[in-house]
């Protein structure tokens, strides 16, 4: 190990505390090795967990419940929020002052304010997932795509509203990606993000 690394890796320590003092919000639950870019925020009405090793990038919004699988990575300036979070139907309210999906007396805990994002998926740069979906294993959504059904295991989306434009691998693919990482271990144990 070179000594130069030393002050390098505290750094990074450093910076990411101070990330996530600022980016995690209310009843948001990160695991081990979570990297979280410079202005992101991470909050959910109920439950939102993220799972070890993975990526979200700068200015990313995730204000859902649901969960994000293993070694995901969530590329800049990605919004992953809910459809539904704003009553824009009340009748005899402002919109900045109708019912939201953080009020006590809403059901937060409905399907269609989560989202589901499994393991080792891609979510490009600027994407948009809204809540009620789930993002299968293995998926990539393209760049600036807006997802608002649900993503096959392994497929690739693009376009608005996302539709399967490919997959990431053929099915022997699957299976050999599949039982090499079952082999292999799930991460780096020097560094705790």
């Amino acid at each position: 190990m070179k000594l130069q690394s030393i002050p390098m890796r505290t750094a990074r320590t450093i910076s990411q505390t101070i990330v996530r003092f600022y980016s995690v919000r209310d009843n948001v639950h990160v695991g081990r090795r979570v990297h979280i870019g410079v202005g992101s925020t991470l909050w959910a009405p109920d439950r939102l967990s993220i799972d070890d090793d993975v990526y979200i990038g700068k200015r990313c919004t995730i204000e859902v419940n649901g969960s994000v699988g293993r070694g995901t990575l969530i590329a800049n300036d990605v919004g992953i929020v809910g459809r539904h979070d704003h009553d824009h139907r009340h009748v005899g309210s402002l919109m900045r002052h109708a019912p939201w999906i953080g009020d006590a007396d809403t059901r937060s805990d409905l399907p269609e304010h989560s989202v589901t994002i499994g393991e080792d998926c891609w979510i490009g740069y600027g994407a948009i997932v809204l809540s009620g979906v789930s993002i299968g294993r293995g998926a990539v959504v393209s760049a600036g795509a807006v997802v608002a059904a649900a993503v096959p295991t392994y497929a690739v989306v693009a376009g608005c509203p996302a539709r399967v434009v490919g997959t990431r691998f053929d099915a022997a693919d699957i299976e050999r990606h599949e039982q090499m990482l079952r082999a292999k271990p799930s991460g780096p144990s020097s560094a705790e993000f």
